[in-house]
């Protein structure tokens, strides 16, 4: 069966190669920054990706590091974030940024039990830093990842 899998995870990776999106908050490293994508992931929740992309520039034009974030006033923030909604979501984002910056020396930890103490890290944002951002492996499931595996498998799905 190991043969098997490590076939299917270097069949999964080519094809995630060649048929990946371009976006801003990925690198060609294939390991992009951190802050970029606690920004990201938390922009993307309950948004699509084509309206995300132009408020990620603006924002992190506007607050290239955590440490700009954190000291920018919460209206400042929301201004940024207005059109996206959620607003709690650009709050939690201002707070985490703050919490970084005055307990973690402005870099955002590594593992997914310190992230999850961060306001608005909950585990699947969490396990998406860690292992975007750091390599850690911390799997994460939601429909999107359920729907890649079961397509080679043509397991049939109702999600």
């Amino acid at each position: 069966m190991l043969g098997k899998t490590a076939q299917f995870r270097r069949r999964l990776l080519n094809w995630y190669r060649q048929n990946r999106r371009d976006l801003p908050w990925r690198t060609a490293s294939g390991c992009p920054d951190a802050y970029h994508v606690l920004v990201s992931e938390l922009m993307l929740q309950q948004t699509q990706v084509a309206t995300v992309i132009p408020y990620f520039h603006r924002f992190l034009a506007a607050f290239p590091t955590l440490a700009t974030l954190a000291e920018a006033s919460e209206s400042q923030v929301l201004r940024l974030w207005q059109g996206l909604g959620y607003y709690r979501r650009a709050r939690h984002l201002h707070l985490a940024a703050q919490a970084v910056v005055s307990q973690h020396g402005g870099r955002l930890p590594d593992n997914v039990a310190t992230l999850m103490t961060l306001p608005g890290i909950g585990r699947y944002t969490a396990g998406a830093i860690a292992s975007l951002a750091y390599g850690r492996q911390a799997p994460i499931l939601d429909g999107n990842v359920v729907r890649v595996l079961c397509r080679p498998f043509l397991w049939l799905v109702s999600i």
